[in-house]
């Protein structure tokens, strides 16, 4: 079995509280019940059975911090796709996956490449990563790497970095 079968038939259909309701939360994930039901103009308890519910139904997966990787002196965010031969793309990926640079990882759906974001404090410390877990491996096929320059839009309830 896949550790990641393609997506399915939602199992929960969102009402328009439930969608108001995880706007709220996507905006500020430490509103209190008492916050949502202000806001949404339902009771505190109404608004906590929701949250519950969502959490039950695997909606709502996890509540956490989005970090400023700024503010962490993570500077330097670049994008690598790298094409790997297709018997080491396992081991190639859980290798990457493991890396404090590495700070999300996909398997493309060519079955080759992989899409690496690192976070890094300065050039420097990304071409010690580079050299250390990329170059001369024959089962990397090729390199492409773009570093980000600005931020237009980020992706609101998961993590910036």
């Amino acid at each position: 079995m896949p550790k990641n079968p393609a997506p399915e038939t939602p199992d929960v259909a969102l009402s328009k509280l439930d969608s108001a309701l995880l706007n709220i939360l996507v905006k500020d994930g430490r509103a209190s019940f008492a916050d949502i039901a202000r806001q949404l103009g339902i009771s505190r308890a109404h608004a906590r059975a929701r949250v519950q519910a969502l959490q039950s139904n695997g909606v709502i997966e996890l509540f956490g911090a989005v970090i400023n990787p700024e503010k962490l002196g993570k500077v330097i965010s670049t994008f690598v796709d790298i094409k790997v031969a297709p018997a080491a793309m396992e081991q190639i990926s859980q290798e990457l996956a493991d890396c404090k640079e590495v700070v999300s990882l996909y398997i493309m759906s060519d079955l080759q490449s992989l899409h690496v974001h690192a976070l890094t404090d300065s050039y420097e410390t990304f071409d010690a990563f580079v050299r250390r877990h990329i170059f001369n491996r024959p089962e990397i096929l090729s390199v492409d790497c773009k570093t980000l320059m600005t931020r237009v839009k980020n992706r609101r309830g998961g993590a910036r970095l």
